[in-house]
């Protein structure tokens, strides 16, 4: 299983620096969602499902939506639907999806190459253990990072509004 985190890690090195090195917005994002799904395979390989399942759905799926309410906020107009086609050419999707394919291939190597579910001989992290963790030492950590997540929710808001300003 050693090979599953190393070809992982890999990946997710490849697609951060396309991250870093795309010119283009749309591009960078596809790129960043791969390499999110690449560092949820290292943890997946480490034996910490729980961890990989939090990273998807938290991270690829919070950016994805993150990327949806941006481009609702700005309501650019029909200018930016005719760039965004621009954008999105079938070439694009190039190097994302052999990236994913590898992903794929290597979650499907994980899955079936051992019957014990356990990688790199290690025990396997349940959601309690988590659950522990976080709710025992660390829960003046967890509180607080809830409460700066409401106060960017308030200010997301506010600064989203289009009602008209009191004078």
């Amino acid at each position: 299983m050693e090979f599953a985190f190393y070809f992982a890690s890999g990946v997710a090195v490849v697609s951060t620096l396309r991250v870093i090195t795309n010119t283009n917005p749309v591009h960078a994002l596809l790129y960043l969602i791969i390499s999110l799904i690449a560092v949820a395979m290292t943890f997946f390989s480490l034996g910490a499902p729980f961890a990989g399942v939090l990273e998807v759905i938290a991270y690829a799926g919070a950016i994805m939506v993150l990327f949806v309410f941006v481009v609702m906020m700005l309501n650019q107009g029909p200018a930016s639907v005719t760039q965004e086609r621009h954008w999105l050419k079938p070439g694009i999707w190039v190097g994302p999806s052999i990236l994913s394919a590898i992903l794929l291939a290597e979650l499907l190597y994980v899955l079936f190459a051992q019957s014990s579910g356990a990688a790199i001989g290690q025990t396997t992290i349940d959601a309690k253990a988590v659950g522990v963790s976080l709710f025992g030492p660390y829960l003046l950590v967890v509180e607080l990072a809830s409460m700066l997540l409401l106060a960017a929710a308030v200010t997301a808001f506010h600064l989203g509004r289009t009602e008209a300003k009191e004078q």
